[in-house]
């Protein structure tokens, strides 16, 4: 009797599930162009004047997160003046992955640089958070043409100490992971996502409303769910592989972090990446913690700005 009851539950909890991906989706639709690229398609968002001078700025977002979170911040206040590029990670928001293990930031790397490609774009800024701090450093070491200057908020860099969390550990288990994700992940982090965003914000304040504002509840359908663990799980052997190389990264690059980021630690990870790229610009915003895109939004706009502007006259004198 209590295998049925238990298999009932499930049952239940799968029909749940599907029936919350459904509203979800109604109530957070795409609003972007959907680009196809080698093993996935992704969804752009393209704002901002097209003849605008300086390069585009693309913004990249980290992990359990989408487009949403760059564009509320940052995207919305530099398409005053510059052309911008928001792309939802492959597996991420409203891009798909065809597999679900091409989670390396060097896989998502090409899948994006072809994307760019197709926009028919030539070298950008690339602004990346947290996660993608590791695919914006990849990135400029293997598409140097194509990255003209590299801002890093909050980065991931380097292999750090610990794991990255048994929920995703195993949410990316065979069987049991899907299982969970195809069951009980939706209805119980819907309970739970705002004290979690809430969490990632401090000593700041949560932003109101930035959970429905940014399309995070997106995030608890099973196949975004399941893609985000398994970027987080292999990150770390990832940034270990690429780290030896960062001395090599060529682009003006500034790095933005905040010195009590209990998410991604300052020290462990943007101190040192500043220390190995040549001429690279460090600011530690004192007080602050991981988002420092909203803690800091002006500033951190300043600083890409006053990139593109001198990306812009070296380009303007060499004619």
């Amino acid at each position: 009797m209590i295998p049925l009851v238990f298999v009932a539950a499930l049952l239940m909890l799968a029909l749940v599930t599907q029936a919350g991906v459904m509203a979800l989706q109604r109530l957070y639709p795409a609003q972007g162009e959907m680009i196809e690229v080698a093993g996935a398609t992704l969804n752009v968002v393209d704002i901002g004047p097209r003849d605008a001078p300086g390069p585009p700025i693309v913004l990249i977002h980290g992990a359990t997160s989408n487009l949403e979170t760059m564009r509320k911040p940052l995207g919305d206040m530099l398409a005053a003046r510059h052309r911008v590029i928001l792309i939802d990670r492959p597996g991420h928001g409203w891009s798909s992955r065809a597999r679900e293990d091409d989670s390396t930031p060097a896989i998502q790397g090409q899948m994006i640089e072809e994307a760019l490609g197709k926009l028919g774009v030539g070298p950008v800024i690339l602004v990346v958070h947290s996660w993608a701090g590791a695919l914006g450093a990849l990135m400029a070491l293997d598409y140097p043409r194509r990255v003209a200057g590299l801002v890093m908020l909050a980065p991931v860099a380097y292999p750090w100490p610990g794991g990255v969390g048994w929920h995703n550990k195993l949410v990316t288990t065979p069987v049991i992971g899907p299982l969970l994700a195809y069951t009980v992940t939706l209805p119980l982090g819907y309970f739970l996502m705002d004290s979690g965003a809430r969490g990632v914000f401090l000593p700041q304040t949560m932003p109101d409303n930035f959970v429905a504002d940014t399309a995070t509840p997106l995030l608890l359908r099973p196949r975004e769910f399941l893609a985000n663990a398994r970027d987080l799980v292999r990150l770390k052997a990832a940034v270990t592989e690429q780290a030896p190389h960062y001395a090599d990264i060529k682009a003006p690059t500034v790095v933005i972090s905040g010195d009590v980021d209990k998410t991604v630690s300052t020290n462990i990870h943007s101190r040192p990446f500043a220390a190995a790229v040549a001429d690279a610009k460090l600011i530690v915003l004192p007080g602050v913690g991981h988002m420092v895109q909203n803690a800091a939004s002006e500033l951190v706009v300043s600083e890409i700005e006053a990139m593109a502007d001198k990306i812009a006259r070296s380009k303007a004198a060499e004619q």
